[in-house]
């Protein structure tokens, strides 16, 4: 076992991690040259949704910190895979963008020396989501590091950085995770047949955590059917209105639950922090407090509601892809395979073009809800635009 193992697929994106961590190991030896070329201040570690750029960010951090160079075993490797390290700082948001304040403090914190590893590593697992303040907050960080300062950033492309900070980058691209890689890891790491794990790695397009949680969890295999359900059901206009509000429906009472637990451990915990029910408690500054969560809370839920929808598009994409590969005669497998029969059925009805528009509307209305459209509008007319064609 090693850090790099939950990196499924990337042997090519390992191996140029590796060497940099080598290379980091032969400067703090004193060495230079060729020896330490494989290692450098900044890293921009891109790749598609899912295909474990966070998973990297973590083990690059855990490996120059570890004495083996990523054992995995270590405590070094376990508190710097979990973020309890104390010189390595991990970042992340589930709101929808990461606040000025929030990288100020990474700032402050990487101009600081190691206190027990050879590095300061500093991973922005959601660097594509950084306001316009804290990317100039953070630029002059990366322009004139510290000299053990190592900054990791994630992003889905290299487009979702802003130039002034990727052209200070290294860049490290992960590719789609092969369906073969991920099956296998299913069923050999989390223990789930082999039939399934094959349908969970089809079905999640190349994101690991969406195959976990398929080949884990009935309900969310039941969540993704009745989404895929939909190109069979547009009889109408009136159908078309009601799928795209039984869509809605559907992510927010998702991204409600999933919420619920969240959102009454933090209230508990900032009560706690607060010491609301003592004497010592201020009632100005604690309802301040409380309010200031609930507006983030709310950001959250609207993110996760997003994210949900984003995924069923994703999922119907697939669908019409399928459609168009029988349509075309491609010959590439499906990734519905299982509604095999309902698919050809579409795709003898229906034109190559007509499925072309359906995959466009599918993207646009993706574009739209990115773009804070209300989400009922942009599936209304997404539902009518594949209804009509």
């Amino acid at each position: 076992m090693t850090v790099w193992d939950d990196l499924v697929g990337q042997e090519p994106a390992v191996a140029v991690l590796q060497r940099a961590v080598n290379g980091a190991a032969a400067r703090m030896r004193g060495e230079t040259g060729t020896a330490t070329n494989g290692m450098t201040h900044a890293w921009l570690i891109t790749g598609p949704p899912g295909s474990g750029r966070s998973n990297a960010g973590r083990a690059f951090a855990a490996a120059l910190q570890c004495p083996d160079q990523g054992c995995g075993d270590c405590a070094v490797c376990r508190t710097a895979m979990s973020g309890s390290h104390p010189d390595v700082s991990l970042i992340r948001t589930e709101l929808l963008s990461i606040r000025v304040s929030e990288i100020r403090e990474l700032v402050r914190r990487a101009a600081m020396s190691p206190t027990q590893g050879g590095w300061q590593v500093m991973v922005v697992e959601d660097a594509d989501r950084l306001t316009e303040q804290a990317a100039d907050a953070l630029l002059k960080s990366i322009e004139e590091p510290a000299p053990r300062t190592v900054w990791v950033l994630c992003a889905p492309t290299v487009e979702d950085v802003v130039p002034t900070i990727r052209s200070r980058c290294r860049l490290l691209v992960l590719r789609t995770p092969p369906v073969a890689a991920i099956a296998e890891m299913l069923a050999t790491k989390g223990g789930v047949e082999p039939e399934l794990a094959g349908f969970a790695a089809r079905a999640a397009q190349g994101h690991i955590g969406r195959a976990r949680a398929l080949a884990r969890d009935q309900e969310v295999r039941d969540r993704r059917n009745k989404v895929l359900e939909v190109p069979f059901e547009l009889r109408d206009i009136g159908a078309c209105l009601n799928l795209a509000q039984q869509l809605v429906d559907a992510a927010k009472a998702e991204s409600k639950v999933s919420a619920a637990k969240v959102d009454e451990r933090e209230r508990a915990e900032l009560e706690q922090a607060l010491g609301m029910g003592t004497k010592g408690a201020k009632p100005r500054e604690t309802a301040a407090a409380l309010k200031e969560l609930e507006d983030q809370q709310k950001a959250r839920a609207k993110r996760w509601e997003r994210d949900v929808l984003d995924r069923s598009l994703v999922d119907l994409m697939a669908l019409y892809r399928d459609v168009l590969v029988l349509q075309t005669g491609a010959g590439t497998e499906l990734i519905n395979a299982e509604l095999h029969r309902n698919i050809e059925q579409l795709a003898q009805r229906t034109t190559p073009e007509q499925t072309i528009r359906r995959i466009d509307a599918l993207s646009a209305c993706r574009e739209a809800i990115e773009g804070n459209v209300a989400p009922l509008l942009a599936l209304e007319a997404m539902t009518i635009a594949l209804f009509e064609g």
